[in-house]
Order: structure tokens, then C-alpha cells, then sequence
């Protein structure tokens, strides 16, 4: 009896860390799709220059895919070294998503170092080697129908004068920043961007519990079986 039930937990923990890995997989060719596709679409940081949309993917979907193909190979071989490591990356992951809700406890102060940082790449709008930060800036104002981090007034700083990216246009045309303020989008992408965030605050907490469960499974799998290991390698030594 015992022992089917440590086959089937075996199998179980062998389907589950399969679907990790495909998961992994997933995640890592989307990263790898925007990085070719969208090379130029980097990060709005100056301080951050690699956190990109695409880096992140790839990095999430590289540590998935490691977790899956030690936890089927630990399952399989019931290999202690492995399932101790499966559990320990599990458990490091959870300690991360902690320090990540601990996040409601400092927003403030976040918040401020946040648009600080983002009010410093725009100075680098535009300048040589910064593409990635141009395209991003471009992209975010179009598509959020904002300009600037907390109004138009900030990109008069970064030109010293009273004009703005032709992206901060209601109607796009060459050289349409340099025309009246009338013209150009007033709403902060700050304040735009956490409204977003806030609309779909829902699906993000979904997605976040399912990660967590996931993980919970995943740790009581490899933890079940790591035990069972250690007693199997204590009756017969």
C-alpha cells in the first residue's frame, strides 16, 4: 500500500514538474520573441538599464525550466541532492514573493523613488546608446495618451525650452511638440500607468495565487519525496 502510494506520488510529482518545465518553456520563448522582436524596446529606468519586459521573461522562464528538469529528474531517480534543491529553490521563491507583497508597506517612499528614477531617463531622451529608452518613452506616451512622468512640464527640463516628444502629440506630425501646449497630452504616464495597473489588479492577484499554490504543491512533492528518500537510504544502510 505504501509503496503505490510513493509511486503515484513519484508519477504526480513527475506530470507536475513537466508541466513546469513546458511552462518554463512558454514563458522563456515569449522573453526570447519580444527580445528579437521588440530589441529596442528596453527599460523607462536610467539606474536599471536590463529590466526589460523580454530580460525578465527570459530570466522567469530560465529558473522555471531548472526547477522542472531537476524535480522530473529527482522524482525519477529519487535522487536526495536534487529534491533538496527543488525545495530549497521553491522556498526561495516563496521568500522572494513575500519581500514582493512587503511592497504595500514602503509604496511611498517607492513611489517617490520610482518617479525620481524616471524623471532621470528622461534626461537621456534621445542621447547616443540610448535607444532602447527613447523607443520605450515613445511607445508608453502613444499608447497611454500621456506625456511626461508627472506632467508635460517635465520634458521642458530635458529640452530647456517649451516643447515636448512629438509623442506627447493628440495628433502625430514632425515637429508637432514644438507647437501649443493645446496640442499635446497633458496626463501624467505615472499616474496613468498605476491606473492600468490598478484596472487589472484582479487578474494580477489571480495569477499571483495560482503561482503561489503551484509553488506549494511543488515544495510539498519534493519534500515528500525527499523524506521518503532519507528513509529508504536509512533502512537499508
Amino acid at each position: 500500500m505504501a509503496e503505490g502510494c510513493m509511486r503515484g506520488l513519484r508519477y504526480g510529482m513527475v506530470f507536475f514538474n513537466l508541466l513546469f518545465w513546458l511552462g518554463g518553456c512558454g514563458i522563456l520563448g515569449v522573453g526570447v520573441w519580444l527580445s528579437v522582436t521588440q530589441g529596442n524596446f528596453a527599460t523607462l529606468s536610467s539606474s536599471l538599464p536590463s529590466l526589460s519586459a523580454a530580460n525578465l521573461l527570459i530570466v522567469v522562464g530560465t529558473i522555471i525550466m531548472v526547477i522542472g528538469c531537476l524535480g522530473c529528474v529527482g522524482a525519477v531517480k529519487e535522487s536526495r541532492p536534487l529534491l533538496l534543491s527543488v525545495s530549497i529553490l521553491f522556498i526561495n521563491i516563496h521568500i522572494s514573493a513575500v519581500s514582493i507583497m512587503l511592497y504595500s508597506h514602503f509604496y511611498n517612499l517607492i513611489d517617490h523613488y520610482a518617479q525620481r528614477d524616471l524623471k532621470r531617463g528622461l534626461q537621456l531622451f534621445g542621447t547616443e546608446g540610448n535607444v532602447g529608452l527613447t523607443n520605450a518613452w515613445m511607445i508608453v506616451q502613444t499608447d497611454f495618451r500621456c506625456c511626461g512622468v508627472t506632467n508635460h512640464t517635465d520634458w521642458f527640463d530635458v529640452y530647456n525650452a517649451s516643447r515636448v516628444p512629438d509623442s506627447c502629440c493628440l495628433e502625430y506630425s514632425d515637429n508637432c511638440g514644438l507647437e501649443n501646449p493645446g496640442t499635446w497630452w497633458t496626463a501624467p504616464c505615472y499616474e496613468r500607468v498605476k491606473d492600468w495597473l490598478q484596472e487589472n489588479l484582479v487578474a494580477l492577484w489571480i495569477f499571483a495565487m495560482c503561482t503561489a499554490l503551484t509553488q506549494i504543491l511543488g515544495l510539498v512533492f519534493s519534500m515528500t519525496m525527499f523524506c521518503h528518500a532519507v528513509k529508504v537510504e536509512t533502512f537499508y544502510a
